[in-house]
């Protein structure tokens, strides 16, 4: 595609040269001839006036003028530079399909099992006793689909998922390899001898339609009642929660997160890699928990970012953290007056 033709088809303007063919897309730092790359960080301004690339996707409002561009680069402005950049993305490089269609020879699928329409499941999958599966679900190999268990329309399971038994997944669900659904969630009552008493975990996980779930992910079964992820919920690889959790809708959460029992984090919340939830607490709708956090109690106020252990509001952790880092010289201070009082007492 050329320029001008990427910039009628994202309904961009176009400024510059749009005669140039475009054969893939790469990063601002990393682009060069016939690559077209996108800019929307601030941090990365640096790089439009040493870009290799022949286009630039920007915000309409960007000030080319200021940019000190090279002359052969063309800018396309657009609403959104990093979503326009995804979509010329996968225009440009189609992606492989893993999966095998139809259902593999080895694959063990019970007589009691319901098989939608066009449904793949790859070498090795197990679908136990009365599971359900949707339309043009794909199942890969080595997969475990528990008794009872149901998948809806146009999943996508990777390699080795467990589905636990009478689990539920929504429509388009996609879950990448080695997660595992509906496993015991983490129940011990201690004994008068000092032993433990597994709690037995009797609910299910429910999963709604549009979630996307790494891979290497454990979501435990609840106790009684459901663990339940509503739906456009996106996870990230090793994360983990515990039975009862409830995740709003299109909520993300990234990498290395813990969730313990009982969690309920609303809609449109934003956590980073590495943060830590104590159980039975509320996390109100469009929070952000920036990384590395811990959550001891519950957040009531919409909207506002969060950071630290325990989480403060972002702007009075960045100042608490301002004055730990700090601490080495107003400890020097510190003894240094203290020595200066001292010698003015014994003067007196």
């Amino acid at each position: 595609m050329t320029v001008a033709e990427i910039a009628e088809w994202l309904k961009g303007e176009l400024v510059g040269d749009g005669t140039r063919e475009i054969t893939r897309v790469a990063k601002i730092e990393e682009a060069g001839t016939s690559d077209l790359t996108f800019l929307a960080n601030p941090r990365y301004l640096p790089y439009v006036k040493r870009t290799g690339a022949s286009a630039i996707l920007v915000a309409r409002t960007f000030d080319i003028a200021s940019a000190s561009a090279p002359s052969t680069l063309a800018f396309i402005k657009v609403d959104d530079p990093y979503l326009a950049f995804l979509h010329v993305l996968k225009r440009l490089t189609p992606s492989i399909d893993p999966f095998a269609r139809g259902i593999h020879s080895t694959a063990v699928i019970s007589p009691t099992a319901t098989l939608g329409d066009h449904v793949s499941i790859g070498a090795y999958a197990v679908i136990g006793d009365g599971a359900r599966i949707g339309d043009n679900t794909r199942i890969a190999e080595a997969c475990v689909i528990g008794s009872m268990a149901e998948i809806g329309s146009e999943c996508t399971l990777y390699p080795h998922v467990t589905v636990y038994h009478q689990c539920r997944l929504g429509n388009r669900v996609t879950i990448h390899a080695g997660t595992v659904i509906g496993s015991d969630g983490f129940g011990f009552a201690p004994k008068m001898d000092g032993t433990y008493e597994k709690i037995p975990q009797l609910g299910i996980v429910v999963i709604e339609d549009d979630v996307e779930i790494g891979s290497n992910c454990s979501i435990d079964r609840a106790t009684i009642g459901e663990t339940l992820i509503k739906k456009g919920v996106k996870l990230d690889n090793l994360v983990q929660v515990a039975h009862n959790v409830v995740i709003g809708e299109n909520t993300v959460i990234a990498a290395q997160t813990g969730l313990s029992g009982s969690t309920k984090i609303g809609k449109n919340v934003m956590v980073a890699g590495q943060v830590g939830f104590a159980g039975h607490l509320e996390v109100a709708d469009r929070s952000v928990i920036m990384a590395q956090s811990g959550v001891p109690s519950s957040i009531t106020e919409p909207g506002k970012t969060w950071f630290g252990y325990p989480v403060r509001e972002r702007g009075r952790a960045f100042r608490i953290e301002a004055v730990i880092r700090s601490l080495p010289e107003l400890a020097r201070d510190l003894a240094s007056l203290k020595q200066r009082l001292e010698e003015i007492l014994k003067k007196l």
